[in-house]
């Protein structure tokens, strides 16, 4: 695994003289596939207007104020330390969870804008969403081409949990952040990766995997250059954990114990990794007790991530990416909590598509009906699930 780039894929194979681009070819640049994840996504949303609109709901509340999205406006109305919640089983829950670059964008905004919290914090979703693709594709694009970077921004439209990208969570925010973060670091330009990496670690708590991306990348170039790097390189690698590392340590600070405060605001949450241990609780109460059909679906989607993440390294990607998708993969797997927020977790690992992305694209040019029947009924399957999940079941994403 490099931690820069890998060869185009056929690049090795071409000979004679370059044709030159067919007219269609023209319409060069991201727009085709960012074209398509807003078509795909705009049907998401259109999806949960009419499951609501059926079961006579306001699709604004559903998108913008469920579960975690509102504690994301309370503090971008209030700020911290105003919102306090005390669970059946006594833990109280405070809203210093939750880190603050989101609220902080939708409260920027509110100031600017004659728009409600709520429609700000979907105004910023969204945004940061078709960012997120631009810099899924400039990756792809740059490791294997324009055919490889377009399947792999349609099929991160298509997964079943993308309807995360259409709520006001912050999973938008912190892929774009993490995919631009990532796209730089593969340039070789270690000051850009630095500083998005550091915004990266202010949006969630998964946040510090950009940062360690950053130094995993950084610490294999000075090795393989005997130390005689750039002291751009030195700057990003030192720059990428800061904004995680101040936010926890600003909250360890409120709650007066600096290095485990955070941790124990997590732990009110049932937040915390136990390597595995509620994972397995909940597999053997679904197969013992059997639960319902979202459940059953999550489970689906996180054993996927994990045949994914091998598939990842067997195709040799760029270290950067490997751990930054392993990482993720493995809060997943070893952490605790809801599983039905598990698939939400996985969703900014994007280069867990790398191998499908590939395979589409050699199927494609082989058998163009199959992969086209292919993203049609991953779409099909990824609006179903979204409405089903967000507008019926109601399941805690």
């Amino acid at each position: 695994m490099s931690t820069s780039s890998v060869p185009r894929s056929g690049s090795a194979a071409q000979t004679g003289p370059a044709r030159p681009a067919p007219v269609g070819r023209t319409l060069t640049g991201p727009l085709p596939a960012l074209l398509l994840f807003a078509a795909v996504r705009l049907a998401g949303v259109a999806a949960v207007a009419a499951a609501n609109h059926a079961l006579r709901r306001p699709l604004v509340r559903d998108l913008a104020h469920a579960w975690d999205a509102r504690w994301y406006l309370h503090i971008a109305a209030h700020g911290y330390g105003d919102l306090i919640e005390i669970t059946r089983k006594g833990a109280v829950q405070t809203d210093w969870a939750f880190f603050p670059l989101y609220p902080g964008l939708i409260r920027a905004v509110t100031t600017v804008l004659p728009l409600t919290p709520g429609e700000a914090a979907l105004a910023v979703a969204w945004t940061a969403a078709v960012v997120a693709a631009w810099g899924v594709y400039r990756i792809g694009d740059h490791l294997y081409g324009r055919a490889v970077a377009t399947a792999l921004v349609v099929l991160w439209a298509v997964l079943p949990q993308s309807v995360e990208l259409t709520i006001a969570y912050t999973e938008s925010l912190f892929s774009a952040l993490a995919a631009w973060s990532l796209y730089w670091l593969l340039r070789d330009r270690w000051l850009w990766a630095g500083c998005l990496a550091a915004l990266a670690g202010l949006s969630r708590p998964s946040g510090f995997a950009v940062a360690a991306a950053v130094l995993a990348a950084g610490a294999y170039e000075a090795v393989r250059r005997r130390g005689r790097v750039p002291l751009a390189l030195w700057a990003g690698c030192l720059l990428a954990p800061l904004g995680w590392l101040a936010y926890v340590l600003w909250v360890g600070r409120r709650t007066g114990n600096l290095l485990h405060g955070y941790f124990e605001v997590q732990r009110a949450w049932s937040s915390r990794f136990d390597f595995g241990a509620g994972s397995l609780r909940f597999l053997k109460g679904l197969l013992l007790h059997g639960g319902g059909f979202v459940y059953a679906a999550d489970l689906v989607i996180v054993a996927a991530g994990l045949l994914l993440f091998c598939l990842l390294c067997l195709d040799r990607a760029p270290l950067a990416l490997v751990v930054f998708a392993g990482l993720l993969v493995l809060l997943v797997v070893g952490g605790s909590g809801s599983f039905s927020s598990k698939p939400r977790f996985l969703l900014p690992a994007f280069p867990l598509l790398i191998p499908m992305a590939r395979a589409l694209v050699r199927t494609r040019r082989v058998r163009p009906a199959q992969a086209v029947l292919l993203v049609g009924a991953l779409a099909a399957v990824s609006l179903l699930f979204g409405a089903y999940a967000v507008a019926v079941a109601r399941s805690p994403l």
